[in-house]
């Protein structure tokens, strides 16, 4: 009998959770989902609505309303039919969706949406809470981490790679800032859950982290026929 699998990376921002999630994605036929690309979106949202980040019941309302799509195969992320893949990335989205993240109702609607996602299919899905609330029955949870230094330049990097100007200083900051908001926000923490595996990918290649992954899979599996794609 088939069944379909569920991989949950979580860890804070910068330990490479999108890189690793969409390879082993690939890599085994699943749907890569990236939560965070969705509170990102409604940021956006809101962003262009003019919704302050303490109007709660508006901000669920956008979060129950929005039309979030990944396309399968490419790092695409619609919103409302829209390519908002570069969208989301920017400074400002960052900042805003950290805030709205940590709206409780706002994650309840997301969740709901995420587990829709993983209905039929087999996934691996990427974000804070994923092994802890979202999925906590996943048969292979990681929390991926890094030295906050590390993470830090993975950002510098990043954002330099699009052109953009930044200050290391100011990026290590904005990312201090988020971990601290993550991990001591009421609803959905950050934290690792208690059967997840601690991957500390400071000093391991993409490959390496991805490998590691993989082998956790294929460890749960006694016939790579026995999952649902």
């Amino acid at each position: 009998m088939s069944k379909r699998i569920v991989v949950a990376i979580d860890g804070p921002g910068g330990a490479g959770k999108s890189t690793i999630a969409r390879a082993v994605a690939d890599k085994l036929g699943f749907i890569y989902i990236d939560t965070g690309a969705m509170y990102r979106a409604v940021a956006l949202w809101a962003l262009r609505r003019s919704v302050s980040d303490s109007d709660m019941h508006r901000l669920e309302q956008l979060a129950n309303e929005a039309d979030i799509t990944f396309v399968a195969g490419t790092s695409q992320v619609l919103l409302n039919g829209e390519d908002v893949s570069e969208a989301i990335r920017s400074p400002e989205v960052s900042a805003a969706a950290s805030k709205v993240s940590a709206v409780p109702a706002v994650r309840r609607a997301l969740v709901e949406k995420q587990r829709a996602m993983a209905a039929n299919n087999s996934v691996v899905m990427e974000g804070r809470d994923i092994g802890s609330i979202v999925f906590p029955e996943a048969q292979v949870k990681v929390f991926l981490d890094a030295d906050p230094d590390v993470r830090a330049g993975r950002r510098v990097a990043e954002l330099q790679a699009k052109g953009e100007e930044v200050v290391s200083d100011e990026t290590a900051r904005e990312l201090a800032e988020r971990d601290k908001r993550d991990r001591t926000r009421v609803e959905s923490p950050l934290v690792q859950a208690p059967d997840a595996v601690y991957l500390d990918s400071s000093s391991l290649s993409v490959q390496e982290v991805e490998e590691s992954v993989l082998k956790m899979v294929r460890a749960k599996l006694t016939n790579g026929k026995e999952y649902a794609r």
